[in-house]
């Protein structure tokens, strides 16, 4: 059976002869994370870090990182923080070289490892419009002027749907890796989430189940930001991933949270967790605990979110020696 298939058969909650196991970090340092459009050897850097990952590892699943491409340009090209802006800002040409690049940088990588599954990451509207603005400015946005930021986000959805179409249907990616969050739910209630931020995340995510895509909802928490699972529990999606550890919700409690659909996690991911500091034994039983806990079908570990960069690939293959033992 190859690495795909066993995903494959993982998100259908299908038994499967060894639980999947996928962790993902970033490839870039912080200050690269945006200038993909500028310095196009960034991107060929983020190449070469999978290309290390994959070699060094194999791993089960690859969760191909957008590093260099994380800030949205706006029609001439370059970000705002002017709030005034956010009327003007249009959707993303499907041919900008900005979707370009991506879908140049997920052919790439989808090439380097045969029947595996790939996803890639890609930061939902809000997320995109909060790099734009900055959390503050946009949370205020959204209680004092909610349509302009509904509005906003309706059109680039638009192109973040281009763009997941694209990887999909030409980069042979096997589906996306849409990031959700609410940054601050003591100001944004469910209520609004739902009426000015959900109908832009569904054009993504819309886009990625038309195209083909076995998609996965990331539901990202992390520093103690935390959120309510249920605002995102009709969202269509192969399989869902949420800071199990900052939301405190488990494997098992969230898989009957999204009716049943394939989970993806178990670990925290902040640095000196378990993962990057625990020793062998102590990674090996928190594995077989979590396994125990959870079910076999329609789990894949991994953690909450990316790790930090520079963990000896050792310590995943505890995991994946453990996991494949326990299911047996």
């Amino acid at each position: 059976m190859t690495k795909k298939e066993l995903v494959l058969k993982a998100l259908n909650n299908e038994e499967v002869e060894r639980i999947p196991v996928g962790f993902w970090f970033h490839f870039l340092p912080e200050d690269d994370l945006y200038k993909g459009l500028a310095d196009p050897q960034i991107a060929d850097r983020n190449v070469a870090g999978h290309k290390r990952f994959i070699d060094q590892f194999h791993p089960d699943f690859v969760k191909v990182m957008s590093d260099g491409f994380f800030g949205y340009p706006t029609s001439g090209g370059e970000s705002t923080q002017n709030i005034a802006d956010l009327g003007q800002l249009q959707p993303i040409d499907p041919s900008h070289r900005w979707i370009q690049q991506q879908v140049d940088l997920v052919k790439k990588v989808t090439a380097l490892q045969a029947d595996t599954f790939y996803i890639y990451n890609i930061f939902s509207p809000f997320t995109t419009l909060k790099s734009l603005l900055g959390v503050e400015k946009l949370v205020k946005t959204l209680k004092t002027e909610p349509q302009l930021v509904g509005d906003t986000l309706i059109r680039v959805a638009r192109g973040l749907a281009a763009l997941s179409e694209r990887v999909i249907k030409e980069a042979k990616a096997d589906g996306i890796y849409l990031s959700v969050q609410n940054p601050d739910i003591a100001q944004i209630s469910d209520d609004e989430y739902r009426r000015y931020v959900t109908p832009s995340d569904k054009i993504v995510l819309d886009a990625a189940n038309k195209a083909g895509g076995n998609n996965v909802l990331h539901i990202c928490g992390f520093k103690g930001v935390k959120n309510h699972l249920n605002a995102w529990k009709d969202y269509k999606a192969a399989a869902y991933n949420w800071a199990v550890n900052e939301d405190g919700i488990s494997l098992s409690e969230g898989k009957k949270l999204f009716g049943g659909s394939a989970v993806i996690g178990g670990f925290a991911n902040s640095p000196g967790s378990l993962i990057e500091v625990g020793t062998k034994s102590e990674i090996e039983d928190f594995t077989e605990k979590l396994i125990k806990a959870s079910g076999k079908k329609g789990i894949i570990i991994g953690a909450d979110c990316t790790i930090p960069q520079g963990i000896p690939f050792d310590r995943l293959e505890w995991v994946r020696q453990k996991a494949e033992q326990v299911s047996r």
